[in-house]
């Protein structure tokens, strides 16, 4: 039974939403950031990479830098540029990009589901960067950015809330990158409790996008409850902020790799050692998208190739040894490149689909990289599967977008 109700949520007035909306926090570095606010005070990017109106030598986990996103949230409020809602409500976005739309439902989701395994991840998490989320949670008082979570799709949800986006939204804008964003504030007490219902039936709802928002959120709503002696339950703490969307309306991209060296081979031993586990056909020097799952491409030398996984090298009844991710870390990168830690490994990096190939083949032919692997991506059956079975991604394998804006509504936890 998942637990997901209404909140009295912190939002920017309507004039204020597109100035206020920004990137996630984990998608941007700090000199980034601080690019991107440069003569936008309203930016939320003052309150989840609050370093960027710090000197720039600040060490980015101290003390200072969580003040400061504290304080700049509270200016922002103080000038009126958030107002909080006179009653628990339910929220909906809606991200349009490419003509796709995916509309999710914002409210909170339960502390006690991630604990209860009733909230499923398939990411593992760092624990300095859950530290890092857990202080600004800790020094702020709130969740300032939502989590993105999926679920199975239910068509009588489905059909709520259309009933809800066929009126005006109280925020519709577009964004530089060309994604439409469009909000809606929903305050019928009919309609949230039927929600509350619907939701109350699905037994599972998946991490989709924000693995160490979703733990430092229930790490600190845990700490909370152990030194309050007289909780209930009910403490606004005991909930986070989060998104739910409907698996069928979203899409996940490539998540590709690149290497910085042959590992002592040539390319002619590299071909050689490859033709082990796979065909491989030239393609030549038009980017080459691997059109099926075991199907990967190849970079090399200003080629691009194609390598189709022999029998063996996967095993579709197991949902990590189907995954393409796995079939070139077993065979590839372990074996050939001698890279087996793909989080700590300099040689490696990772490059999301949203950038095209051609980001594959530019950062070879640069120099910078020797060497380009392109995959299919992942459905979200496949990541259902591995979430349901109890299992673990290998590292960067979902890239998922549209990206939400942080800023849209804040969930207070006192």
């Amino acid at each position: 039974m998942s637990i997901f109700r209404p909140f009295q949520g912190l939002r920017p007035i309507p004039e204020k939403a597109k100035a206020v909306a920004s990137r996630p926090y984990d998608v941007l570095n700090s000199e980034e950031a601080r690019t991107e606010a440069t003569g936008n005070p309203d930016s939320f990017l003052h309150v989840v990479k609050p370093e960027i109106d710090l000197p720039p030598d600040t060490n980015l986990y101290s003390e200072a830098v969580y003040e400061k996103g504290r304080e700049n949230f509270e200016a922002m409020r103080t000038a009126g540029t958030f107002t909080e809602d006179a009653s628990p409500c339910f929220y909906l976005y809606e991200l349009t990009m490419d003509g796709r739309k995916q509309t999710g439902i914002v409210g909170c989701s339960a502390v006690q589901d991630y604990f209860d395994n009733i909230i499923l991840k398939h990411e593992l998490t760092r624990a300095d960067k859950e530290e890092d989320r857990k202080n600004h949670i800790r020094y702020t008082d709130m969740n300032a950015e939502p989590v993105f979570f999926t679920y199975r799709a239910n068509a009588e949800i489905d059909v709520l809330v259309r009933t809800k986006t066929d009126a005006a939204p109280v925020y519709d804008f577009t964004t530089d990158d060309g994604i439409q964003h469009r909000f809606w504030v929903v305050k019928d007490s009919e309609w949230i409790s039927r929600i509350t219902a619907l939701f109350e039936a699905i037994p599972q709802v998946y991490v989709a996008d924000g693995h160490h928002r979703t733990a430092a959120a229930a790490l600190v709503g845990q700490e909370r409850k152990e030194s309050n002696p007289e909780h209930t339950g009910g403490e606004e703490y005991n909930f986070f902020l989060s998104v739910l969307f409907p698996e069928d309306q979203l899409k996940i991209f490539d998540y590709n790799r690149v290497i910085k060296d042959l590992n002592g081979l040539t390319s002619a031993e590299l071909m050689a050692r490859l033709s082990d586990s796979f065909d491989i056909e030239e393609k030549g020097s038009e980017p080459y998208r691997p059109e099926a799952i075991h199907v990967l491409s190849m970079y090399l030398e200003g080629k691009w190739y194609r390598m189709s996984a022999k029998e063996g090298t996967y095993d579709d009844t197991d949902p990590i040894r189907a995954l393409d991710v796995n079939v070139l870390s077993e065979c590839v990168l372990a074996p050939i490149f001698n890279i087996t830690d793909l989080r700590k490994d300099k040689r490696i990096d990772f490059v999301g689909g949203i950038r095209g190939l051609e980001e594959l083949s530019r950062r070879v032919d640069n120099g910078e990289m020797a060497i380009a692997f392109a995959l299919h991506e992942v459905s979200m059956n496949q990541l259902i599967a591995i979430a349901d079975t109890g299992n673990i991604m290998p590292p960067k394998t979902t890239w998922f977008e549209p990206k939400l804006r942080s800023g849209l509504v804040v969930h207070k936890i006192v």
